[in-house]
């Protein structure tokens, strides 16, 4: 009986004992399997990320010049106009009558200026017959023909003659001061009256209606807004660290968040000289090459400009990258055991990373997981 139990107990260690050593074997012995990929060859971009929205460079708000009253407005949000189109009108009859009005008193101000030159032909005629009536009086006063009253009258007629033709000229200097006065008003009330029009100051897209007719509008008041389509970009903020990275002209990647999958061509168009107190960022405005089939101004976009570019280097995804003291590396996968090597990073790209030493080309780098493997653990390389 003993010897039975001892077999059995025996037995029983030996199943634990193995069982034991297959999980120790599992655990620590057997390949894992991982996934992997290789170093690449090829180009890589260093970008500079920014988020912002599209806007247009020349932008106006469509306001009258005078208050009223709005008639029609001509256009809706959508629509493009032409430089000099009519957008809105203003109810204008009053000021036509006004125009009317100016109109009249234009008149009467030529009338009066008639008058006047008629007047001074009157004085002149008077005058001249004074003037030769003086002269034949004078002529025969030191004969005695004449008496002294009558020289002394005929001066006087003279003298009062060349009144009314000086009171005469002065009434014309005033009669034609009273036609500029009144062509002056006449030019205002048609410039008001022009103001009830008004029209597109360039080609453009209307992207805001505010107001209908029956509506009051004072100077200022928005009743249209448009954008010209000659210069659209992305407003975007990038980080100030980034600004010495940065110069007009660089190529840049456009995403919208509309459609994340399309990226559009453009370049760096503007760089504000002034960055935000509070977020530290600066404005970048960033030239599109082709706008999507469907866009707003305001859209939300992320802009991605390309700082530096290098050719033929190798190339690996950043999120293989495992630092260790403050050290770069990488898992290589050698003869089916892994191990983390220091390399030195070149440029980093969005995704991917150059790197400029620690590596060879098509050599096969361990996907990093939730949990490290230990050096020279032996593993199952699955190529992604």
């Amino acid at each position: 009986m003993n010897r039975k139990r001892l077999l059995s107990t025996g037995w029983k260690i030996a199943l634990v004992l193995l069982i034991a050593l297959i999980i120790v074997y599992r655990i620590y012995f057997a390949p894992v399997s991982v996934q992997s990929c290789a170093v690449k060859t090829g180009p890589i971009s260093a970008e500079a990320m920014g988020t912002g929205t599209l806007e247009a460079r020349v932008r106006a708000t469509i306001s009258p010049k005078i208050s009223g009253r709005i008639a029609q407005v001509l256009v809706d949000q959508g629509d493009k106009v032409i430089k000099g189109q009519k957008l809105v009108l203003l109810d204008d009859e009053d000021l036509r009558q006004q125009v009317e009005m100016a109109k009249a008193e234009v008149s009467v101000a030529h009338a009066g200026v008639e008058k006047a030159v008629s007047g001074i032909k009157s004085a002149e005629a008077t005058e001249k017959e004074a003037k030769a009536s003086y002269a034949r009086i004078s002529q025969l006063a030191p004969s005695g023909a004449v008496s002294v009253d009558a020289l002394e009258k005929s001066q006087q007629q003279m003298e009062v003659a060349q009144a009314e033709l000086n009171r005469a000229q002065t009434a014309k200097i005033e009669a034609e001061k009273l036609v500029i006065k009144a062509e002056a008003s006449l030019q205002f009330a048609q410039a008001q009256l022009s103001y009830t029009v008004v029209c597109a100051p360039f080609d453009g897209l209307v992207v805001k209606r505010n107001r209908d007719p029956g509506d009051i509008v004072v100077p200022g008041s928005m009743v249209l807004d448009m954008i010209s389509l000659d210069e659209l970009w992305i407003s975007a903020w990038v980080d100030e660290t980034l600004l010495n990275q940065l110069e007009v002209g660089q190529a840049s990647k456009i995403v919208f968040r509309s459609d994340p999958k399309i990226e559009l061509p453009g370049k760096v168009v503007r760089i504000a000289p002034q960055a935000d107190r509070e977020t530290r960022e600066l404005l970048v405005d960033v030239g599109i090459d082709r706008l999507p089939k469907l866009w707003a101004i305001g859209q939300r976009a992320e802009v991605h400009i390309e700082t530096a570019r290098k050719e033929n280097v190798f190339v690996i995804p950043q999120r293989v990258v495992v630092w260790r003291q403050q050290q770069p590396g990488v898992f290589v996968i050698d003869n089916g055991r892994t191990y983390w090597r220091k390399i030195v990073l070149g440029i980093q790209g969005k995704e991917n990373v150059g790197v400029a030493k620690g590596l060879q080309p098509n050599q096969v780098v361990l996907i990093p997981s939730s949990k490290l493997p230990r050096d020279g653990r032996a593993v199952k390389a699955i190529t992604k």
